[in-house]
């Protein structure tokens, strides 16, 4: 299984971006679709996470309210639409996919490459 996230970039403070994951290649049912990020000198950090058949979705506290995760079953993505964007919310991002289902807590079994977000102040 592939995952594809889309171009992340420059964005000033206060901004907003929405990254896009796309599954690439076979066919595969997946249970959930996470992000994560990994800032600068800091260990990879879990975001959001979204059942794909179902409506349980959960974030990381300091993200609430900010960050909102979305699927499409149509178009086989996930999006992570994030709103007033601030300096330490830069990172490179990370799609993740889980084979269990009704977990929104992984295991993590696919990860996408990362796209590098850059907040300016």
């Amino acid at each position: 299984v592939q995952l594809q996230a889309s171009r992340g970039g420059l964005v000033q403070a206060g901004g907003s971006l929405r990254l896009s994951c796309a599954r690439a290649g076979r066919a595969f049912n997946y249970g959930a679709m996470a992000w994560f990020r990994q800032a600068p000198g800091e260990e990879r950090e879990f975001l959001a996470a979204i059942e794909w058949n179902g409506d349980d979705s959960r974030y990381v506290d300091h993200v609430k309210g900010r960050f909102t995760i979305s699927r499409d079953p149509a178009e086989h993505t996930v999006n992570l639409q994030m709103n007033n964007l601030k300096p330490e919310d830069t990172a490179i991002y990370y799609c993740a996919a889980t084979r269990m289902f009704g977990s929104t807590g992984g295991p993590w079994d696919y990860w996408g490459r990362g796209t590098l977000v850059t907040v300016s102040s």
